[in-house]
């Protein structure tokens, strides 16, 4: 659970009201309270004789304050305090304090304090334990006391009485049918709650931490099967919506196209295909994913789906992030269909006005059968005649309302929706994300694709490795080399994509350099592409932009510079730039300075080239949000449950929702409202 993210105030700015802070931790309604629960726990039910305070632990015990000094020290000021009791001694150090502090912690005063005990110099101590004055005569707590996520002037005790009052306030009403607790030995959901908020004496703090007790594994079922009901039922409202059937009398584009291509689909093409053609041929509209790893095909299919379009007379449009991709695809699809006749546009934002109003010209009146462009296709004068498939490349970097504009129509039918992308999505993460969509995967690489060998190369040997470079050009081959900024940063020791286009240029002066990133002009951008493609540059130094859609078989070598700065999928998209063609090709990662997570990335990167396997390990080390581009999709993020260990629980709400909402609808969609009222309609694209 987050804990919020909350800016520093500047001196003499006031406190948002408390009504937006809470906001900001998600608290707005009695429920959220309810299900606003404790990061972890204090064990203040027993006192423990200092004596027998074990180092390493959080304890709490009680005595008499017999020293109180405040001592200076070069970094400020320390409020050091020794407590005593019939068993022995304890320091107590504050490194910061108030007046009211040392009020409370004067000579001869009975405190009791909570804290994690370590070996000090003068024996066990405490630094900044929690400090209370102990009432005669008052009972100790009989449940461990919660530490809940707090935001800025959001205190615990204020937490604790309001959480107290919501658990009062709210009828905790336990929706699930016996059947399902009993088979999977869930407690009753109030139960759970309240044993959350406040586990007992003797509670075990390892399974409350770590989640696995009984209470925390039903938060998580039912949250799990609120997401699951909740896209279903996102799917059942699409299903009321309409398409035209693209179910052309005769293929002649679609077979012409077939024939003419240099090559022959795999059998994981060919079933992909065929699932788009039966999809594409009913009345309620496709929503469909296509992954598939690096290299897999996924343009050819998107052409031919746009082919079928096309030859029931309808447009297609192809939409990807980035100029690049965009243009890659353009001139691919462009090379395959022209040929047979078809107009292809092309629109992009950096686009020439006259070269776009004569493409918009022929988008209106239907001379234009595909349009491929970036979001340029969705801004205000883009008007199809007739659109029948809208396609959508790498669809985690579009937020919904963009992939929405693209579907949107002119008359009351929808075009079909097919996506594609190249991070292939783990099975759990596709069970709990994406129950609203058909996936079809292509698992199969083209023939005569040589397995690329990665290696990891510390940046102190960048000398070996232009020397390595030197001989791939000799050998008529070509590199990539990519580095992760454009220009030096002076927050990160990085090395510049223009210095090190500079130092390769000094290095190997034979050799014919490129550089291109982002901050260039797309026509000098797309002119140094060209002359790699052809041949012209051998070394091509780029920052990401070259991340996807690339096609060059004669490169075999990549190098990414300080690979350690970047994700799991985009090392992996990266490195699928080469072993495009019959030889043998390497990926070197250059790494600097390693933490713990930059080191797991280039183990499991070196480990493995199986895009499948890369996905699973990039979903353990950074969780669902990024993988799916869920932060602007609006997809409901699990709070409790976890992908990778509640597997068994992500397959049971699976089936059991898919259950629920065919025996009794109502009361499961009541469930659903419940945990996602604030997200309703969060999946239309």
């Amino acid at each position: 659970m987050a804990t919020g993210n909350f800016a520093l105030r500047k001196k003499g700015e006031k406190l948002a009201p408390l009504s937006e802070r809470l906001a900001r931790l998600g608290l707005t309604r009695d429920w959220d309270f309810v299900l606003h629960l404790p990061l972890r726990y204090e064990d203040e039910t027993a006192i423990t004789a200092i004596g027998r305070l074990v180092p390493g632990e959080a304890q709490q015990c009680e005595g008499e304050v017999i020293r109180s000094d405040v001592v200076r020290r070069p970094q400020g000021n320390q409020l050091q305090v020794t407590v005593r009791d019939a068993t022995g001694h304890l320091q107590v150090r504050f490194l910061h304090f108030y007046p009211s502090q040392l009020k409370q912690l004067e000579i001869g005063k009975t405190v009791r304090l909570y804290g994690a005990v370590r070996q000090g110099y003068l024996g066990l101590e405490m630094v900044h334990p929690k400090v209370k004055t102990p009432t005669q005569g008052a009972a100790l707590p009989t449940t461990l006391t919660p530490v809940y996520p707090a935001g800025e002037g959001v205190t615990q005790p204020w937490l604790r009485k309001r959480i107290a009052r919501a658990l009062l306030d709210v009828e905790i009403k336990d929706l699930l049918p016996e059947t399902i607790r009993e088979r999977l030995h869930l407690p009753e959901l109030h139960r759970a709650i309240k044993h959350l908020h406040h586990p007992p004496v003797g509670a075990s703090l390892m399974a409350l931490s770590d989640r696995t007790d009984p209470a925390w594994q039903r938060l998580k079922f039912d949250e799990l099967v609120a997401q699951q009901i909740t896209l279903r039922y996102s799917r059942e409202l699409k299903a009321q919506t309409i398409a035209h059937a693209i179910a052309p009398q005769t293929t002649a584009l679609t077979d012409r196209l077939l024939a003419s291509l240099p090559f022959a689909l795999t059998r994981a093409q060919q079933r992909v295909e065929d699932e788009i053609a039966k999809d594409l041929a009913k009345t309620t509209p496709m929503n469909r994913l296509v992954q598939g790893d690096v290299g897999s095909g996924k343009t050819v299919i998107a052409a031919l789906a746009a082919a079928r379009a096309i030859d029931a007379g309808f447009q297609a449009a192809l939409m990807a992030p980035t100029e690049i991709l965009a243009e890659q695809h353009f001139q691919k699809i462009t090379q395959w269909l022209e040929p047979l006749g078809v107009t292809v546009a092309w629109l992009s934002g950096k686009q020439k006005s006259r070269d776009r109003q004569n493409n918009l010209q022929k988008i209106v009146s239907g001379e234009a059968k595909l349009v491929v462009g970036t979001h340029a296709l969705i801004q205000d004068g883009v008007s199809f005649n007739r659109l029948g498939l809208a396609i959508v490349d790498e669809q985690h970097r579009f937020g919904v309302a963009q992939r929405l504009a693209l579907r949107s129509s002119n008359d009351e039918h929808l075009p079909h929706l097919l996506m594609l992308s190249a991070t292939p999505i783990p099975r759990t993460l596709a069970m709990s994300y994406l129950a609203d969509l058909d996936v079809s995967v292509i698992d199969e690489l083209p023939p005569g694709r040589q397995p690329i060998t990665t290696k990891l190369v510390s940046i102190g040997r960048k000398a070996e490795v232009l020397a390595n470079i030197n001989e791939q050009v000799l050998q008529g081959r070509q590199v990539y080399w990519v580095c992760p900024l454009i220009e030096e940063s002076e927050k990160l020791d990085l090395t510049a994509a223009t210095e090190t286009f500079n130092e390769i240029r000094e290095a190997l002066p034979r050799l014919n350099v490129g550089l291109v990133h982002g901050a260039l002009p797309a026509e000098d951008k797309q002119a140094v592409m060209d002359d790699f493609k052809d041949g012209k540059v051998q070394v091509l130094v780029a920052t990401t932009v070259i991340e996807v859609g690339v096609d060059v078989p004669n490169a075999t070598l990549m190098v990414i510079e300080h690979a350690e700065r970047f994700g799991l999928a985009q090392l992996h998209q990266l490195r699928g730039r080469v072993g495009r063609g019959a030889q043998k090709s390497f990926c070197i990662l250059l790494y600097g300075e390693l933490s713990e997570t930059g080191r797991e990335r280039l183990k499991v990167i070196r480990e493995t080239t199986d895009g499948f396997e890369v996905a699973r390990r990039d979903l353990e080390i950074r969780g669902p949000g990024e993988f799916l581009g869920a932060r602007q999709s609006g997809t409901p993020m699990l709070r409790f449950a976890n992908l990778e260990t509640d597997v068994e629980l992500v397959e049971a709400a699976r089936d059991f929702a898919g259950q629920w909402l065919s025996i009794d609808p109502e009361r499961a969609k009541q469930h659903a409202k419940r945990w996602y009222s604030a997200k309703e309609g969060f999946l239309e694209a």
